[in-house]
């Protein structure tokens, strides 16, 4: 594990040590963990590595702090924010009338990629819940995530550690190419295990809803809570992180398209004069040469882990049209399905 601070000297909010001092200089991982909470508390910003993405952390008792993750993000106000957790004790702290369920669900996947919604607690800041009455809390599983929450002892708001709208990081380097000097510290945990983010469970109605596809697949939470949960139709308002039609979009263009249909498509595009590529959980026969093939994604866990790196993959490439076919939509498969789906919403970002 490596920490690197992004910000000039001089200008971050915590003490910084000489320059050249770090993780590869020496520090130790419980030294990386001070400075971190040190950030925090100071009002900062530190990125942190979880299971599903890294995050742009603040301290979520700290308005001030918080709006400087939604304007550094480029993110509308109105968007809630997750608030991260070292332990279910912390529950009560942030959200009220918490229901049985939502103690069975902490009971069977926390710490892990779930996020449950629930009515907020006194005293949680409005811009933290996009003024809402509903909070939005979950208990990441990584180490480092986990040191961090410990030791800091309160709720660490953190959505995604990029651009709003933008592809979602699954390692440090893809936080600092995304907000450089915008994030006071970055925590270097590796690469994220699941690679999508967590699934999130609204528990405010009078049945658990599923608001977003993630980590957490549905047949696993059936079998906790002994039901299926209803699926959020998109009729109504988006009331969480993730739930916009246009998402997680690359500067390529995506384009969904069937195993069978992908050769077709890919001649279609190149008819148009566009640099093309395919991502595919296998690989694909008959492709044309001019074809950009990406390194198959695999099943969905796999194609989970793979999926944010390979859409960062096309950009580098300078594919202009990216021709995705997802894994079966079941488990985590449903997940990398959501995020393609709303990444072709997304129309593709001319490069500047």
């Amino acid at each position: 594990m490596t920490t690197e601070p992004t910000r000039p000297a001089g200008t971050a909010p915590s003490p910084r040590p000489p320059a050249g001092v770090g993780a590869d200089a020496g520090a130790d991982t419980g030294d990386e963990i001070e400075r971190a909470v040190a950030v925090l508390r100071a009002g900062g910003l530190v990125a942190l590595p979880t299971e599903t993405v890294y995050g742009l952390g603040a301290d979520a008792r700290n308005a001030e702090a918080v709006r400087r993750v939604f304007a550094v993000k480029g993110r509308p106000a109105d968007h809630p924010l997750i608030v991260h957790l070292a332990s279910a004790d912390q529950l009560d702290d942030w959200a009220r009338d918490v229901p049985p369920v939502a103690r069975v669900l902490a009971d069977a996947f926390w710490p892990g990629p779930l996020t449950l919604v629930l009515w907020r607690a006194p005293g949680v800041p409005d811009v933290v819940t996009g003024g809402r009455d509903t909070v939005a809390v979950r208990v990441p599983d990584h180490p480092v995530a986990r040191a961090l929450l410990e030791r800091f002892g309160d709720g660490i708001a953190a959505p995604s550690a990029n651009r709003f709208g933008r592809v979602s990081p699954t390692t440090a380097a893809h936080v600092r190419a995304d907000l450089g000097a915008d994030v006071d510290l970055v925590l270097d945990g590796g690469p994220c295990r699941v690679g999508v983010e967590s699934t999130i469970v609204d528990l405010t109605g009078a049945e658990p809803e599923i608001l977003r596809p993630g980590g957490v697949g549905l047949d696993r939470l059936t079998d906790a809570i002994g039901s299926a949960p209803h699926r959020w139709s998109g009729a109504t308002p988006a009331r969480a992180p993730g739930m916009l039609a246009a998402h997680y979009a690359p500067r390529a263009q995506v384009r969904v398209v069937t195993a069978d249909g992908v050769t077709e498509a890919a001649r279609v595009a190149l008819a148009s004069g566009r640099v093309v590529g395919v991502l595919a959980p296998g690989a694909t026969d008959g492709l044309p040469v001019e074809v950009i093939e990406l390194e198959p994604a695999g099943p969905g866990p796999d194609y989970a882990r793979a999926l944010y790196d390979r859409l960062r993959q096309a950009d580098r490439l300078g594919i202009e049209v990216l021709l995705a076919v997802a894994p079966p939509d079941d488990d985590l498969g449903a997940a990398v399905a959501d995020r393609l789906r709303r990444a072709e919403a997304g129309g593709g970002v001319t490069p500047t």
